[in-house]
């Protein structure tokens, strides 16, 4: 039987950023309003996440308005368009529970300084360069060639 839920479970994930409780995070969350369908962002800092599976959550914690706002999503819901990971926290806990006492300056989390291994492909994309053809002259060249043909010789 539990193979079964199993299965089902497993067809219900998607595949999702890795991000942990410190990290500063933008969902995209399909909202229903009547007949109309629009997409909203919610950006914060994570400070938990729980469940495993299918069944897992993760909450994020705003300050609206000097108020402090918490959105717990399911992280496998098919209304979730995407979630982007905005900045990597540094942080020695698991849930940042501490975070709903603190106001201001005091409520900010501490940015990762250097990538080591967290640094995923999902944040950081690296740019492609494109080829440049073979018979065609480089920008500097080009820029050298014109430089040299505008240039007065010195003994006029």
């Amino acid at each position: 039987m539990s193979n079964i839920i199993d299965s089902i479970e497993r067809a219900q994930m998607r595949k999702v950023p890795r991000f942990k409780a410190g990290d500063t995070v933008r969902v995209h969350f399909q909202v229903i309003e009547g007949q109309r369908r629009r997409v909203q962002v919610y950006e914060g800092i994570v400070i938990k996440r729980q469940g495993s599976g299918a069944r897992e959550t993760f909450t994020v914690r705003k300050q609206s308005f000097g108020v402090g706002v918490e959105r717990t999503f399911p992280l496998h819901s098919p209304k979730i368009e995407k979630i982007e990971v905005v900045s990597i926290g540094d942080v020695n806990r698991a849930k940042l529970y501490y975070l709903r006492g603190r106001v201001g300056k005091k409520a900010r989390v501490r940015e990762q300084r250097y990538g080591g291994p967290r640094v995923a492909e999902e944040i950081f994309e690296p740019e492609l360069e494109e080829p440049v053809a073979a018979d065609e002259p480089l920008e500097d060249e080009a820029v050298e060639a014109e430089a040299e043909a505008d240039a007065v010789p010195a003994g006029e």
